[in-house]
């Protein structure tokens, strides 16, 4: 269902960046289950380039029975641009959930006319899209806009109004980094890492689909693939609570 959303992605990186592969830990970037009534795969790809720091991105294809994308685009520690976090998900046809936001680093009200206002325009566009559900892991104010297209929604919708509204914001995404300053001042650069740092943490420690990927592959090579992988910058909670 998501694979032209992740092929958009991937062109569109491609013709915009010079990209370069990331390391992706051994045994994390491919994986197969049979423990369903349909077989399950998982498959990522990262990314780096002078402006963008990590740029992950995963596919989980269990048939009908479940299909994921997930990617969040990381700038580089000299840009102080929200994250780009995206998160679609299908358990068959009936049950479609999909989360595409600019996720704020900071909340003041400069940071967020500069770098949330602009969304807007697009948001209000497809605001069947933006359906204000209740957030049951997160807190709405903590990493994520107001501008954000979340929803429970149907397959003819995320063809028809979530691509589009997909292929505005990261258009959007590219126009604000390139129009960005790069930051050189060392503590303004520090404050970029300690909040991308926190956002790694924050979103380990609270992530639904730890459960989901468990439930197919098994609560170790889950655990690698959240701290190892996904937010690499996290410190697993046990490993916190013991130092």
């Amino acid at each position: 269902m998501f694979a032209p959303f992740k092929e958009y992605l991937e062109a569109e990186l491609f013709n915009h960046f010079d990209l370069r592969s990331r390391p992706i830990p051994a045994g994390l970037e491919f994986n197969r289950s049979d423990r369903g009534k349909i077989p399950a795969t998982i498959q990522s790809w990262c990314y780096q380039c002078p402006q963008l720091r990590k740029i992950r991105y995963t596919y989980i294809d269990a048939g009908e029975m479940a299909q994921v994308f997930n990617s969040v685009i990381y700038p580089a520690h000299n840009y102080d641009l929200p994250l780009l976090g995206i998160d679609f998900l299908s358990f068959g046809k009936k049950k479609i959930l999909v989360v595409l936001d600019f996720q704020p680093l900071f909340r003041d009200r400069a940071y967020l006319d500069k770098y949330i206002e602009p969304m807007r325009e697009i948001r209000d566009k497809y605001n069947e899209l933006a359906q204000n559900l209740e957030m049951k892991f997160y807190d709405a104010n903590q990493y994520f806009s107001k501008y954000l297209l979340f929803a429970k929604t149907d397959a003819e919708t995320v063809v028809k109004r979530l691509f589009p509204a997909y292929r505005e914001y990261i258009n959007l995404y590219w126009q604000m980094l390139e129009a960005a300053e790069p930051l050189t001042a060392p503590e303004d650069i520090q404050r970029i890492v300690k909040a991308q740092k926190e956002y790694d943490q924050y979103s380990a420690d609270r992530d639904p689909a730890h459960g989901l990927f468990s439930s197919y592959f098994g609560s170790q090579w889950s655990e690698k693939f959240l701290y190892e992988f996904l937010f690499e910058d996290a410190v697993p909670l046990a490993t916190a609570a013991s130092r």
